[in-house]
């Protein structure tokens, strides 16, 4: 029998990646990376003088169009498959990355008349002007007695979809009048595809607190914050939500025209990029639980019976695999935090280092770490450089280091980092224990979970829970090509349950660390400080972060 293929793709922070794997083994045959040209957006709109304001975090959708044709071109071409081999499509992106839309489904920040309004440009999902928005949205909510905060651990993220557009309400509503659809990422990558207007149902759960059952809030909920709000699920939403697994339609004959593959070829619904790391990894059951590491964390773990978790991102059934109930925490930033400490607190000499042994900047921090006994930098730190999106839920926290001397190295602050990063996991995992989950292992994937055998074993230690590491560079990539082999079905070539297409296609190799008992005293020790500090700052025992980030994101008049 001829071998069939499917085509999986992952929209992260910075760039795009696509996969080819075979359907019967999930064999990577092919991989393609493309870099946004914008990238983050945080500073200025590109090609004006216009500043933006800080916690701003865009993006061009013109870079998404670009990688979406470059990806689905190169991958054909790398690999020399016959495109009428090629049965599905599956695609995933950050969330809750909103992106106002007309009735043609193009970004409002694509028309000459908003493209200078920052407002109609996509927010990513690490936008954090909306805090405010947030705020009141929880009150209303807590006053009201909203079902759903049961299931988004007691609080809505200004991250997520709703604050975002009620920013846009207060501070552009000409923007939001001329919004017909506020669409996540995901699934407007599925309208490129597809031509069809869709709304997937593992992002809708998480970031728009829709309930197979009760559906969206209610439009009361929505005019007790704001009487403009009364219809926003009806006129600027769609109330149509359809499952993850299902295929969201075929690939449009100018689509195929674009690319090469061919017309009709099977496109699942979209995604969340974390939560297709189920299926690439072969999760599906109970006990172990999933580590995305990269840019952010997240963290994520299954339970058959509904179980509430203070501070949960979310929690819904049937959104990471069928029959179970998916619970997702995260980190507002894991390796961004890495990135900024090696762009401003490296001194010039590390780098010179670093060029004459032929390595990266950061493998020889992670040499210098490796060398400081746990509790021997002397510095306890708070990891909430963007944030706490777990288990406080509060984008204008901020970092904090405690310590500093006059002997206070480099290596010291970033194993303090490190450190402080691993202890925020440790918050979330607590906090999902003494709800009364079991987590018996861990398996990680992302970038930093690969590259950095200094940092995964920290976080082994302190955790005291052994971790394994994905086997392919692209595990979300994979899941979301086996969402495709799952929307293209068995009659053609794919399968028509998931445990079907898990059995064949997932993977995950043999590599993992153990955490080291003998360091478990004083990771202990260090970690009860930590929620001392933890509790302090972000629990109202000492405002002054969020006096400072208020101070910061004030205009400033010469």
């Amino acid at each position: 029998m001829d071998k069939r293929y499917s085509i999986g793709m992952d929209f992260g922070t910075l760039s795009a990646r696509a996969v080819l794997v075979d359907v019967d083994t999930g064999d990577e045959v092919a991989v393609s990376i493309v870099g946004y040209q914008d990238a983050v957006i945080d500073d200025m709109l590109p090609d004006t003088k216009i500043k933006l304001p800080a916690g701003y975090a865009l993006q061009n959708p013109k870079d998404y169009m670009e990688a979406l044709e470059s990806l689905l071109r190169d991958i054909l071409q790398k690999s020399n498959v016959d495109p009428d081999r090629i049965i599905g499509i599956g695609v995933d992106s950050t969330a809750s990355t909103i992106i106002p839309v007309d009735k043609n489904y193009m970004p409002l920040c694509m028309h000459d008349e908003f493209k200078n309004n920052p407002h109609s440009w996509p927010k990513l999902w690490k936008h954090h002007g909306a805090q405010k928005q947030a705020d009141t949205l929880n009150r209303i909510a807590e006053e009201t007695g909203q079902k759903f905060l049961r299931h988004c651990g007691g609080k809505v993220s200004a991250e997520w979809l709703y604050p975002k557009a009620m920013e846009i309400l207060e501070e552009a509503p000409m923007i939001y009048d001329a919004t017909y659809r506020f669409t996540e990422l995901s699934d407007w990558l599925v309208y490129l595809l597809t031509g069809k207007e869709v709304r997937n149902s593992t992002v809708a759960c998480l970031h728009a607190q829709w309930d197979p059952v009760r559906g969206f809030p209610s439009g009361e909920f929505f005019k007790a914050i704001d009487a403009r709000l009364e219809k926003i699920v009806e006129d600027k939403l769609g109330t149509h939500v359809q499952s993850s697994f299902t295929r969201a339609g075929g690939l449009t004959e100018e689509m195929a025209a674009k690319t090469k593959l061919r017309a009709g070829t099977a496109v699942c619904m979209g995604n969340s990029d974390s939560p297709v790391a189920f299926p690439a990894l072969g999760v599906l059951q109970e006990g172990t639980a999933l580590l995305v590491i990269g840019t952010s964390g997240v963290f994520m773990l299954l339970s058959k019976e509904e179980i509430m978790v203070p501070g949960a991102i979310g929690m819904a059934k049937d959104i990471f695999v069928p029959g179970y109930y998916g619970h997702i925490f995260g980190q507002s930033a894991v390796g961004d935090i890495f990135e900024w400490f090696m762009n401003n607190l490296v001194p010039y000499k590390y780098y010179i280092e670093a060029e004459e042994k032929g390595i990266s900047i950061f493998d020889v921090m992670n040499g210098k770490v490796e060398k400081i006994p746990p509790g021997k930098s002397g510095l306890l730190a708070l990891d909430w450089l963007n944030g706490n999106r777990c288990i406080l839920q509060n984008t204008d926290l901020s970092g904090l280091i405690v310590g500093i001397t006059l002997s206070t190295t480099t290596e010291h602050i970033y194993r303090a980092l490190i450190e402080s990063t691993a202890y925020g996991l440790k918050m979330i995992v607590k906090a999902i224990t003494d709800a009364g989950m079991t987590i018996n292992e861990i398996y990680a994937c992302g970038g930093l979970a690969r590259k950095s055998p200094t940092i995964m074993q920290i976080f082994a230690d302190i955790l005291g829970i052994r971790i394994r590491i994905a086997e392919s560079t692209q595990t979300v990539a994979l899941g979301s090509a086996i969402m495709g082999a799952l929307a293209a079905g068995k009659e053609n070539g794919g399968y028509d349950c998931l445990e079907d297409a898990v059995s064949h296609m997932s993977h995950l190799s043999n590599k993992y660390y153990e955490p080291d008992s003998n360091k478990r005293e004083i990771y202990d020790s260090c970690f009860k400080e930590y929620e001392k500090l933890h509790d302090y700052f972000g629990k109202g025992g000492n405002n002054v972060m969020h006096l400072l980030q208020k101070m910061n994101k004030e205009p400033h008049f010469d």
